[in-house]
């Protein structure tokens, strides 16, 4: 393996979710399309392929970078996601250079913090034994657990 190709984070509204990842995450929007994803299981049962609206988003203009997909599919509810303490994918974190800036711009727009910004040693993160990461949880729209780490 190499490293992640992309995140894939389900969300009930769209707009609200673009404006947390575009507008306070920094992210840029490079595809927003709707998609057919029924395939041919939806052929076979004949049934109505589904669609979803998805929005691909990067922080970065290199080739083959990771990306993150936020999908809405029209129509469906959905649990809520998985917290620190449950089985399943509860969390992603993002290597950042200015994880106080960003913390204090999401504080100012009301985001929930599970842990705001933080000192921990470095060893869990792949560092050094006196190095130290700066380090901070918080929820998106709909509660996805989202963490942001800084090398210091």
């Amino acid at each position: 393996m190499r490293g992640v190709s992309h995140v894939a984070v389900g969300v009930a509204d769209m707009e609200k979710s673009l404006h947390f990842y575009r507008d306070l995450l920094g992210l840029r929007v490079v595809i927003d399309e709707v998609q057919d994803i029924g395939g041919i299981q939806a052929m076979k049962e004949g049934t109505a392929r589904p669609s979803r609206r998805a929005v691909h988003l990067v922080w970065d203009d290199e080739p083959w970078a990771t990306f993150i997909v936020l999908s809405q599919f029209p129509g469906v509810q959905s649990n809520p996601p998985p917290k620190l303490n449950q089985v399943g994918i509860n969390h992603f974190a993002l290597w950042v250079d200015d994880l106080r800036e960003r913390a204090a711009k999401l504080e100012q727009a009301g985001v929930k913090f599970q842990l705001k910004p933080s000192e921990v040693p470095a060893p869990t993160y792949g560092g050094g034994k006196t190095q130290k990461v700066l380090t901070c949880i918080f929820e998106d729209p709909d509660g996805t657990l989202i963490q942001l780490d800084q090398q210091l």
